[in-house]
């Protein structure tokens, strides 16, 4: 399978594209800085470009099979819409070259789903972001695109574990927090079996 992965410098991206190729993917990093990505092989190729430019990002899809989108916004807590306009960009790129499938990695609370009272701190907290990831959520969705949406917790920066349990209906209980080599291990999961298609899965060790 060939991919194309975005946000492929970021913590979850990186280990996306290196699990990726480490299973023959055949693997495109699009990043706007390639010093930044530090991997390398013989199956990888490193596209340079900007993800708010649309022209760049359609050229980018063009030829493969599927999308990894890890994108995440620099704006911190701030009202943004980055997410949502890259997304759209995306989006549009995979309808002009006839590309069907992604997988989406925003975040738990998108769908108010964080349970308890840390829950409801955690999304208020998070509140700008979470908007923005599900707007750009409902671009996927409205683009009539075979999806897969990764709704992790917490994101820690620990060792791989292979043991995350999942939940297609808010998140998985008695966790708050998740490897991103384990999101990376799901995004993969899921490009490769058709149970996840057109599903939204929290994700959570």
């Amino acid at each position: 399978m060939k991919i194309i992965v975005f946000g492929a410098t970021g913590g979850v991206g990186r280990l996306a594209v290196q699990q990726a190729m480490e299973q023959g993917f055949d693997v495109t990093a699009f990043v706007r800085t390639p010093d930044k990505l530090k991997v390398t092989g013989d199956n990888l190729t490193v596209v340079q470009g900007d993800a708010f430019h649309v022209e760049q990002v359609a050229a980018a899809i063009a030829g493969h099979d599927a999308v990894v989108s890890c994108l995440g916004s620099n704006q911190g807590m701030k009202k943004s819409d980055d997410l949502r306009t890259m997304a759209k960009n995306i989006a549009a790129g995979m309808q002009q070259h006839g590309v069907k499938r992604i997988v989406y990695t925003a975040s738990a609370g998108i769908n108010d789903e964080l349970p308890g009272i840390g829950g409801k701190v955690m999304m208020g907290v998070l509140k700008q972001v979470l908007i923005d990831h599900r707007a750009a959520v409902d671009a996927i969705e409205e683009a009539g695109l075979n999806y897969t949406i990764v709704r992790p917790m917490g994101l820690t920066n620990d060792s791989f574990r292979g043991n995350y349990r999942e939940a297609e209906t808010g998140v998985p209980g008695k966790s708050r927090t998740i490897p991103r080599a384990d999101v990376a291990h799901f995004i993969l999961k899921a490009l490769k079996d058709s149970a996840y298609d057109k599903k939204s899965v929290g994700i959570a060790t």
